[in-house]
Parts: C-alpha cells; sequence; structure tokens
C-alpha cells in the first residue's frame, strides 16, 4: 500500500527524512519489540520474562493486576513481526504528512490521545459484547487514530493498494473503520476490534474539538471557523472576524490617507519659514491662544511641522 506524498520539498521519503516524533515512536517500538524477543529466552523465578513484562505493562482487564501506567505502556508492546509490521508500516505512511501539518506536539498528544482512548473503550466495553478477558497489547489503536486523523484531513489523496489500485484516503480508511465496526462482536481471531474502532472514535473526537485543526468536514458541519494553512492539497481560510476587522482597517486607513493629501495641497511651499517666524507664532499662541491666529500663521505653523515629521521619519 503506498499513496501519493506531498511532503515539503527536498525531503525525500527515507527514515532520515522522517519528522520526529513519528521516527522515535518507530525507534522505540522496534527498541521495545526487540527486547521482548530477548525476554522470551529468559526466565525469573520459573517463569518467563516475557510473561512478567506483559503482567506489568499489558493493559490487563479491569480488577486482574491493572495498572494505570497500562494504558501508555500496552501500545508499544506487540506480539510478534507481523503484528508490529502492519503496525508501523501504517503509521510510517500516513503518520508523517499529519506531523508536518500539525507540528510535532500537537501529533504526540493526539497518537497518545487515540492510544489511551482505544485501551480504555476496550477495557470497560469488551465486557458488555461478551469479550473474553485478555492482555490487551499493541499500537492499533493509536494507529486507526493516525488513519483516521489523514482521511480527514486529506480525503482526496489516493492510496496505492499493493501498489496498483487507486483508491481515496476517505473510502478506503472509512470502509476499514466501518469494518471494525461490524468485527466487534467477533471472539475468534483474538483481535481487539473494538480498540481499533475506538482509536478512530477518540481521534474524530479530538479533531471535532480541536478548533486549531482544520478539516472539510468541519466547515462542512459549520464547525470549522478558525483560520489555517497547511501544505498539500489543504486550502487556505480566513476567519468571518479577520475580515471584518481587515475591511474597518482599509476603511479609516483610506479616509486618513485623504486627509494627509488634502492637507499637503493645502501648504503653502513657496513661502520661507524661518525660525524667527515660528518662534514668533508660538509666542502669540503663548500670549493670546491659537484662535487669534491668521490663517496664514495658521499654515506657517502647520507646514514647519509637516516638514519636521518628514525629517524625522524612519523606514525600514
Amino acid at each position: 500500500m503506498s499513496y501519493g506524498n506531498n511532503r515539503p520539498g527536498g525531503l525525500g521519503f527515507g527514515f532520515g527524512a522522517l519528522p520526529p516524533v513519528l521516527k522515535n515512536i518507530l525507534i522505540i517500538n522496534g527498541a521495545v519489540f526487540f527486547l521482548t524477543l530477548i525476554m522470551e529466552n529468559i526466565t525469573i523465578s520459573g517463569d518467563r520474562a516475557i510473561n512478567v513484562i506483559y503482567e506489568w505493562f499489558a493493559l490487563m482487564p479491569l480488577g486482574t493486576n491493572f495498572m494505570p501506567w497500562q494504558v501508555i505502556s500496552y501500545q508499544f508492546l506487540h506480539a510478534n513481526f507481523s503484528h508490529i509490521f502492519f503496525n508501523m508500516f501504517a503509521l510510517f505512511m500516513f503518520g508523517a504528512d499529519l506531523e508536518y501539518s500539525w507540528g510535532s506536539k500537537k501529533f504526540l498528544i493526539y497518537y497518545l490521545t487515540c492510544g489511551v482512548g482505544a485501551g480504555l473503550i476496550h477495557m470497560f466495553l469488551n465486557p458488555i459484547f461478551g469479550g473474553v478477558p485478555a492482555p490487551t497489547i499493541g499500537a492499533s489503536g493509536a494507529v486507526f487514530g493516525i488513519l483516521l486523523a489523514f482521511a480527514l484531513t486529506f480525503p482526496d489523496r489516493y492510496i496505492f493498494i499493493y501498489f496498483i489500485l487507486p483508491v481515496k484516503a476517505k473510502y478506503l480508511i472509512g470502509f476499514l473503520v466501518i469494518f471494525e465496526v461490524f468485527m466487534i462482536q467477533s471472539a475468534t481471531d483474538n483481535i481487539a476490534h473494538l480498540a481499533h474502532f475506538g482509536g478512530a472514535l477518540v481521534g474524530f473526537i479530538f479533531i471535532m474539538l480541536d478548533k486549531n485543526i482544520r478539516v472539510g468536514l468541519k466547515d462542512k458541519l459549520g464547525i470549522g471557523t478558525s483560520g489555517y494553512s497547511k501544505f498539500g492539497d489543504g486550502y487556505n481560510s480566513t476567519r468571518k472576524s479577520d475580515s471584518i476587522f481587515t475591511d474597518l482597517t482599509e476603511r479609516f486607513g483610506s479616509k486618513k490617507s485623504n486627509i494627509e493629501d488634502v492637507k499637503y495641497k493645502d501648504v503653502s511651499e513657496k513661502d520661507e519659514v524661518t525660525d524667527e517666524e515660528i518662534d514668533r507664532i508660538l509666542d502669540k499662541i503663548s500670549q493670546s491662544g491659537y484662535t487669534k491666529l491668521t490663517q496664514r500663521e495658521k499654515d506657517i505653523l502647520f507646514e514647519a511641522s509637516v516638514r519636521m515629521n518628514k525629517n524625522d521619519r524612519k523606514y525600514n
């Protein structure tokens, strides 16, 4: 599976070009998986070390050695190579553009939030749907949140299934999410479909509530009102309030410009204004007030003020 990417120019597609949070998530998952492979061949007090790892860091059912940190740690554990490969491959393919668009901090918060939400939804609702209570591991819930975000942010981006068949992201990922809904009550494949759907659901809620994430669906629903600009096949938008302030600024700005033009035309530049003349006018103002000046004296004073401002003006 691949897709036509649109990352900032010159970054390429290699691992070294990945944004920092995505790269670190991939590295941590790989390192933890390598550690679990080692633990499978080590015994602690007669028990396999890998079982101890799962007991402490896998997401345990409520009432069965559940620890709060497990809603984070379970996301970095995987059962076998195919499990981690497909999760990390999907994250590699779809996560980079999101981190470039949102920024690393928001991407990390979103990823972990989807994983935590997926774990909690699975943990609380799995018994209701008749699921077998068992430890849960894997990043699939968080990855489904990434898939959902990609479909909302880049809905018309083509994804090439097996590098041959092009399908728009909104259709393919939408189908995958709906498929997980129908598979929730399946207890035969040992897959936490409820967690997959939970990750997508939490991701959807996150995006809808975040005012700084602009997606087309929010505009259609009348939710998206904040300005947002992103590279790729996104769009630019201006808030309504910005257009109001811009309009007012332009109106007042144009009036100010016209007033200054009129003042310059009214000032006579033929008269030679001396310092003595200005001092005399200022003395007259101090004695009799500005209203006692003649029109010519007012024009001279104004012209001197304008010329002084011209000389003092700075440019960048």
